[in-house]
C-alpha cells in the first residue's frame, strides 16, 4: 500500500493530467489536503528563475506544511524567436492573475511577422518530490521532461489549457488542444517527465 501524495498546485488541468498518469496512486489536491489537516494552505510564491527551482520550493513548503509527499510541477512554454520566453513567466506573461487566453494574445503580438520556420518552441516540465519529514529529509527527487513544437499564428482546438491552442505538435499535426487529455497525456512534456521520475517515485512512496 503506497501513501497518499500531494500534488503542489491549484491548476486542474495538471491535476487531471497527473491522476491520469498516476492510476494506482492516492492524489490530494491541494484543497484536499488543506480539508485533512484543518489548516489552509498558502499559495507558494514562485521566484526562483529556473522550472526546477520553483518545483522544488512548491514541493518542500507544501511537504512541510501537510506533513505529507508532496509532488510539484513547474511548466512553461520557451519560443525560440524570443529567446526562450515566457519561459518562468508562461502562466503571469500578461501579468499576475493573466488569464489562458491573455496570454496566448500576448504571445501572438510578441510573433507578429515572425515566419512559420522560426516560431520553434518547446513546452518544458520539471517535477519534483518533497518529503521534508520523511527519509527524503532535505533531498529532493526530480525529473524534466520536454515536448518540441510550432506556435501557430492562431489557436486551434477546445481542450487542454494555457498555451495548448497555439502549440502545435508536429508528429500529429494538431495541436494539444486538439490531441484530448488521453493523448496529449502520453506524448507532453509533463507525461516524459512523469515517465523519468516514476519509478523512484513510486519506490519512495511504497517504503514505508
Amino acid at each position: 500500500m503506497t501513501r497518499p501524495l500531494v500534488f503542489a498546485t491549484r491548476n486542474q488541468g495538471k491535476l487531471v493530467e497527473l491522476r491520469q498518469l498516476l492510476p494506482d496512486i492516492a492524489v490530494l489536491s491541494v484543497d484536499e489536503a488543506a480539508a485533512r489537516i484543518g489548516r489552509e494552505i498558502p499559495d507558494v510564491v514562485e521566484d526562483a528563475d529556473t522550472f526546477v527551482g520553483n518545483a522544488t520550493k512548491k514541493a518542500r513548503e507544501v511537504s512541510a506544511i501537510t506533513g505529507l509527499p508532496a509532488l510539484a510541477d513547474d511548466s512553461g512554454l520557451e519560443v525560440d524567436a524570443l529567446a526562450g520566453a515566457p519561459g518562468v513567466f508562461s502562466a503571469r506573461y500578461a501579468g499576475a492573475g493573466a488569464s489562458d487566453a491573455a496570454n496566448n494574445a500576448k504571445l501572438l503580438v510578441a510573433l507578429t511577422g515572425v515566419p512559420p520556420e522560426r516560431r520553434t518552441a518547446r513546452f518544458r516540465a520539471c517535477l519534483a518530490l518533497a518529503d521534508v519529514t520523511g527519509s527524503l529529509g532535505a533531498n529532493v527527487i526530480t525529473a524534466e521532461g520536454t515536448a518540441e513544437g510550432v506556435i501557430l499564428d492562431e489557436p486551434r482546438g477546445s481542450g487542454g489549457f494555457g498555451y495548448d491552442p497555439l502549440f502545435l505538435f508536429p508528429e500529429r499535426g494538431q495541436t494539444f488542444a486538439e490531441l484530448g487529455v488521453g493523448t496529449k497525456g502520453d506524448l507532453s512534456h509533463r507525461a516524459k517527465a512523469m515517465r523519468a521520475i516514476k519509478p523512484r517515485l513510486l519506490a519512495y512512496l511504497a517504503t514505508p
